[in-house]
């Protein structure tokens, strides 16, 4: 205890939110830590979300929700090219498809009007048509919200993290939280990996955000689990929409949604299901049933055949209304019940904790230099001759490990020695894509093994799909020649 050195501010979690809040407080003289207990960041709710940037018209007036969503839609416009993040403002429509439908629209345009979402719209079901030709004839009309988005959420957790890095943060994963002590300067945070010494600490847990607040404070919230599942679908579906569609938002959340990925796929989904186990990732063929069907309400003639993964994800939804963002014991700070928009907002509540710590009479004396901009290589976006010039100079470009995506050992390479350096076969996908394409890996995935093992020097039996014990390999099997 006594060796223990003395850090500023201590993040625990890095999903979306922690990476941003890490991104935010390395601008500062601070000394941060952000911990997680799995290997890797964004690897539970922000690894499954559906990477939609929200406009901002669907949040309850008056809450914290409403004022964080349109400025969060904001700061991602600026941020996302300057760290080189997935990207694209496609606008959204919400669909209604009776007389209780329309007059919800009404009130959701009236929302957006008081929370000055810019371009919104009240349209007719003609001019829905116009824009998404393939939207159903049951359609009565449309809220289209031109600042809508999708985005990359896993890659924009990983930009945050990495510039993070480079401004002087450190991360440690593969570290869980097990109790907090109040200390006369600060906090003792007991991990699995020794004790951390902290003058703050910053609960980003996400959906274990309940437990790390009790252990410091009588608990006042509890997080509900809510699993979505989705289907993916292979590019040749992608371009079947180019708005997001939503449908009339109800008790069960947002709907159902279609969506074209930033990566050129087509996503479906989610569903909306309470869960007793924040681990519970499974999907079941009657809830999928239900996801398509209520799709196809939106889009009838979606092509299910096209689909080449199911996948779910649980989100971090408390037993409240709003995002439970606040000081709630001194100098300890609760980024907690983040549900959607939760992706969109989290640059925005980044800054709200800034605002708190100032607030609390934290010093934040701006860095005299700060790192702010990042760039990544990717070889399938190059020209020819952009291409040739690279592999003249790193051959590892010239040789392709994922066919689908056009992947090269070179980018896989360059995520080895990167800030965050990739661990896993779904770590190394999150970073430059290999097993995203329609194979979903069938090719790539001995290539990309045999790259970590040899990176990492550690046996290919070893290494692990995705969380520990996720073992892809279990044995050798010769064969007879």
């Amino acid at each position: 205890m006594e060796n223990m050195q003395m850090i500023d501010a201590l993040i625990i979690g890095c999903g979306v939110v922690g990476t941003a809040a890490a991104y935010e407080l390395s601008r500062y003289n601070l000394s941060v830590v952000a911990v997680d207990r799995l290997n890797d960041i964004a690897g539970e709710t922000t690894r499954a979300n559906s990477g939609i940037v929200h406009a901002g018209f669907d949040p309850v007036p008056g809450s914290v929700i409403s004022k964080l969503n349109v400025r969060g839609n904001e700061l991602l416009n600026k941020l996302c090219p300057k760290l080189d993040v997935p990207y694209i403002q496609n606008g959204s429509l919400v669909l209604g498809f009776d007389d209780t439908d329309k007059n919800t629209l009404k009130e959701l345009y009236h929302r957006g009007i008081e929370y000055n979402v810019p371009g919104i719209d009240l349209i007719s079901a003609d001019k829905a048509r116009e824009l998404e030709p393939n939207l159903s004839d049951e359609v009565v009309g449309a809220l289209y919200a031109p600042s809508g988005g999708i985005i990359g959420p896993w890659e924009l957790a990983v930009a945050l993290g990495e510039t993070a890095i480079k401004n002087g943060v450190k991360f440690s994963l593969n570290t869980e939280v097990v109790g907090i002590n109040r200390t006369e300067n600060g906090y003792i945070v007991k991990t699995t990996k020794g004790d951390f010494e902290t003058r703050t600490v910053v609960n980003a847990a996400g959906l274990h955000s309940d437990v790390v607040h009790g252990f410091v404070k009588e608990p006042d919230f509890k997080i509900l689990p809510k699993r979505g599942q989705y289907y993916l679908l292979d590019k040749s579906a992608g371009e079947i929409v180019s708005h997001t569609i939503f449908q009339c938002p109800n008790k069960l959340g947002k709907g159902v949604l279609v969506t074209p990925t930033t990566h050129g796929n087509l996503l479906i989904g989610p569903s909306s299901e309470d869960v007793d186990c924040c681990e519970n990732t499974d999907t079941d063929a009657e809830t999928l049933r239900f996801v398509v069907d209520k799709a196809r309400h939106s889009v009838p003639n979606i092509n299910m055949r096209e689909c080449i993964r199911n996948f779910s994800g649980v989100r971090a939804a408390a037993d409240t209304d709003d995002f439970i963002i606040r000081e709630a014991d001194k100098h300890f700070y609760d980024l907690a019940g983040i549900k959607s928009p939760g992706l969109t907002a989290a640059p925005a509540i980044a800054e709200e904790l800034i605002s708190m710590m100032d607030a609390s009479g934290i010093e934040l004396t701006p860095k005299d230099v700060f790192i702010d901009e990042r760039r990544t290589i990717r070889f399938k976006n190059l020209s020819n001759e952009e291409r040739a010039e690279l592999i003249k100079k790193n051959p590892a470009y010239g040789r392709i490990v994922c066919r689908c995506e056009s992947v090269t050992e070179g980018e896989i390479l360059d995520a080895f020695n990167s800030p965050l350096p990739p661990t896993t076969l779904d770590a190394v996908k999150r970073r430059c894509y290999p097993g995203m394409g329609r194979c979903q890996s069938g090719f790539c995935a001995p290539k990309t093994i045999a790259l970590i093992a040899k990176r990492f020097n550690i046996d290919p039996l070893d290494v692990e799909k995705d969380r520990h014990g996720s073992f892809i390999l279990t044995g050798e099997k010769g064969r007879d020649l």
